[in-house]
């Protein structure tokens, strides 16, 4: 279990899923807090999937961050600088990101990372969002 004070990834700002999170992280990094094992994915994996989806560049990201502001105000730059998703976008988006891991490609991450955090027989953790939840100290959302 890790001991990082981030959100849980299905925490909605603005109504989507893991923005939050994300920025969460790049605060702790820009403060030197965030623990070495997730620097390595910084602006990787669900990061670039996140800015990808928003249409803006993560250095951006990073750097309007820093500024400062709330997590609504950072959405709504985002805007600004590259797509503002409808409602039904951002439907896909969570409903897509909530099963990663579940019959997916990422299926073999999951079971990876699951037997690597001593998780192996926990099948109440079916997805990444329930897996990240649970190695840092969150209950478990139900299942799918």
């Amino acid at each position: 279990m890790k001991e990082f004070p981030a959100r849980s990834p299905a925490a909605k700002v603005g109504g989507l899923v893991y923005f939050g999170r994300m920025l969460d992280k790049i605060r702790a990094h820009a403060n030197g807090e965030l623990p070495e094992d997730y620097q390595e994915n910084l602006g990787k994996k669900f990061d670039r999937y996140c800015v990808d989806f928003l249409g803006v560049d993560y250095d951006e990201l990073v750097q309007r961050t820093k500024v400062g502001g709330t997590d609504e105000q950072i959405f709504h730059w985002c805007f600004t600088k590259g797509t503002q998703p409808t409602e039904a976008e951002i439907h896909i988006w969570n409903e897509f990101m909530r099963k990663r891991g579940w019959n997916d490609e990422a299926s073999e991450t999951l079971a990876r990372r699951k037997l690597e955090a001593g998780m192996a027989d926990r099948v109440d953790i079916e997805t990444m969002f329930q897996f990240i939840d649970a190695d840092e100290g969150r209950p478990v959302a139900a299942a799918l």
